[in-house]
């Protein structure tokens, strides 16, 4: 069988052969180091002209940063061509150690995304928020409705947002606004409990029950899923999810008795009444709720976004469900399969040893400064200087730089460093940090480049 060719630059090759070393299912492997110190300044037209691989390379890996069209390098060398990682410490998740498994991403669940006070806004607001949650991942825009204003223009936005192609339910105790809604197209009915479920007699789209706000238990949801059942009326059942210290733990005993009692109705769970009433960041919140959703087979998920913490709720949901339903349909841990909830600290890669780095830079001959970092501390260095520190300022004011341009360049660089080594994230020279999902679209700034200040 032939070899993967593995090409890198002169100071990267020792880490690359020590990472290569009894990777697990990679052992014929071959490593090709270039006339070039940083692996990551390559281009694949410079390939081209200075690669030569042996004649039983089956797939030549080039380094993740590498530029230019592979396809063109595929063509000239006969052999294929892909990317690696960015980083060589990254290669046994690249060769499928713990990397994603085929078939990753689907889901059997509807998210409902609540607009909060529909009563309070305009169309083109109620517009412009449904549009923001079905592009965030919502299958369904959920309509909230005012205890105590009825919402007389529903009939022409239900109509007009129904005629845009989306999924509406109506969130409300009004037996008008229901019946309205009803009439008007709505896809589910939000929420019914004894007191208002005459309302729903004859309706053709599944209507969600609650308990009776007055009693709050599962016999009182029963009762009224056993009417709905006897009209032919199609029920979600949603036991009520309580916020914490008012009933939080009672309420999830709650859910897995209504599972028992009733083990293939279909099923809600507000994850909002977690993350709008907790002082936390939603992104771990968001994971726990879709999974002990996926653990009782809840297949119904709501949430809003009105607390500004709450920001980006949706996606965070839309990407758990899919971790979840892929972790038990495999019957493995929700763990390094998705990166994206993983917000404000990174999977850490490990760290270079100050000794390693020192050892590094005796390989530099050029005046070019690199940043690395660890959790501790910063460091930065080339040919001739070699500068340890955690203050930003106090690094730089040791650097000797003058040049506006390098100024601005390493200053904006030591500072995404000093929030690396803060949050504990991965910091690369020359790249953004990883904020998961939130990760801004890769700009205009080039991943290879480094600081060519020349003292």
């Amino acid at each position: 069988m032939g070899k993967f060719l593995i090409v890198t630059g002169k100071l990267a090759e020792r880490a690359l052969r020590a990472t290569l070393t009894g990777l697990d299912g990679v052992q014929d492997w071959e490593v090709a180091v270039m006339p070039i110190t940083v692996a990551s300044l390559m281009t694949a037209d410079w390939l081209a002209r200075h690669l030569t691989p042996p004649p039983d390379t089956e797939l030549i890996l080039v380094p993740g940063l590498c530029r230019g069209d592979l396809a063109e390098l595929e063509r000239r060398l006969g052999i294929p061509v892909k990317r690696g990682p960015e980083d060589v410490r990254d290669l046994p998740e690249f060769f499928g150690r713990s990397a994603q498994r085929e078939g990753y991403g689907a889901c059997d669940s509807l998210i409902f995304a609540e607009i909060h006070h529909v009563t309070d806004l305009d169309a083109a607001e109620i517009l412009r928020q449904a549009e923001a949650y079905r592009a965030g991942g919502a299958d369904v825009i959920d309509l909230g409705c005012k205890l105590n204003r009825r919402w007389t223009a529903g009939p022409e936005i239900i109509a007009d947002l129904k005629a845009k192609g989306f999924r509406l339910s109506i969130d409300t105790f009004d037996p008008w606004e229901i019946q309205m809604a009803i009439a008007t197209g709505v896809d589910f009915v939000l929420s019914v409990h004894g007191a208002n479920a005459e309302a729903v007699r004859g309706c053709p789209c599944p209507v969600v029950v609650v308990p009776d706000p007055e009693r709050g238990d599962l016999d009182s949801l029963a009762e009224t899923a056993a009417r709905l059942n006897s009209w032919g009326v199609p029920y979600i059942l949603d036991p009520v999810l309580s916020p914490i210290h008012f009933g939080f733990a009672d309420s999830l005993h709650r859910f897995v008795e209504c599972r028992r009692r009733f083990p293939t109705a279909e099923m809600m769970l507000g994850a909002h009444h977690l993350t709008e009433l907790l002082d936390a960041d939603t992104t771990g919140v968001n994971a726990v709720v879709a999974g002990f959703a996926r653990e009782l087979g809840i297949r119904n998920l709501l949430t809003t976004e009105v607390a500004p913490w709450t920001r980006g709720s949706v996606r965070e949901l839309d990407i758990a469900r899919r971790l979840m339903y892929y972790s038990g349909q495999q019957g493995v841990l929700p763990r390094r399969l998705e990166d994206r909830l993983l917000t404000i600290k990174d999977r850490q890669a490990r760290d270079f040893t100050e000794s390693e780095l020192r050892e590094l830079q005796g390989q530099i001959r050029d005046h070019n400064f690199r940043i690395y970092t660890d959790r501790t501390w910063i460091y930065v260095f080339n040919a001739h200087i070699f500068v340890r520190g955690q203050d930003p300022r106090e690094i730089f004011a040791q650097l000797g730089v003058s040049d506006p341009g390098h100024a601005f360049y390493l200053g904006r660089e030591l500072m995404q460093a000093s929030l690396a080594v803060q949050l504990g994230k991965v910091y690369r020279q020359g790249q953004g940090l990883n904020w998961g999902y939130l990760t801004p679209t890769p700009g205009s700034v080039d991943a290879g480049k480094v600081s060519d200040h020349r003292p």
